[in-house]
């Protein structure tokens, strides 16, 4: 039951912020995972941990993917053992620390990697078709500005 002397709020969730960058990702993601899900039947974390390994000049060890991909222990394991199992990783033991597992494209996950990268470059130029250089740096600097706050928001939540 509303009180009278509450005022009405109003709320539009197609222009709410979070909401609209939740359509934006969704839209997006789908679009590229179009093209590693269908054409190579590669996994969101499968085709992240590649990307991260096609562009390191040195083997990297599980921990060091989790890092630089944002992916989370769990699934980096899963993605390893996916693209390990379709012959595009090898896993060898560090000479320089027994412990650890070096990790790295095979020829034919650097050939895949390779396909994917023209085909999802291609991609993101038909998103952001349209939009100058300028824009596009304005754009990215915008994301990464609201990413920013958004971490800031989630430290000053943990004090």
């Amino acid at each position: 039951m509303l009180r009278k002397d509450k005022k009405s709020i109003t709320f539009q969730l197609e222009k709410f912020f979070p909401y609209l960058v939740r359509i934006y990702y969704r839209a997006v993601s789908q679009s590229v995972s179009s093209i590693y899900e269908k054409d190579y039947d590669l996994t969101v974390s499968e085709w992240r941990a590649m990307a991260v390994l096609g562009n390191s000049k040195d083997p990297l060890s599980a921990g060091e993917i989790v890092t630089r991909s944002s992916i989370d222990k769990v699934k980096v394991s899963r993605a390893i053992a996916g693209l390990t199992k379709a012959g595009y990783l090898e896993r060898r033991v560090d000479e320089g620390d027994r412990r650890k597992v070096a990790l790295q494209l095979t020829r034919s996950g650097h050939y895949v990697f390779e396909e994917l990268v023209e085909k999802v470059q291609e991609l993101e130029n038909k998103l952001l078709d349209g939009f100058s250089p300028e824009e596009k740096e304005l754009l990215i600097s915008f994301m990464a500005r609201v990413r920013s706050n958004a971490e800031g928001l989630d430290k000053s939540q943990d004090d």
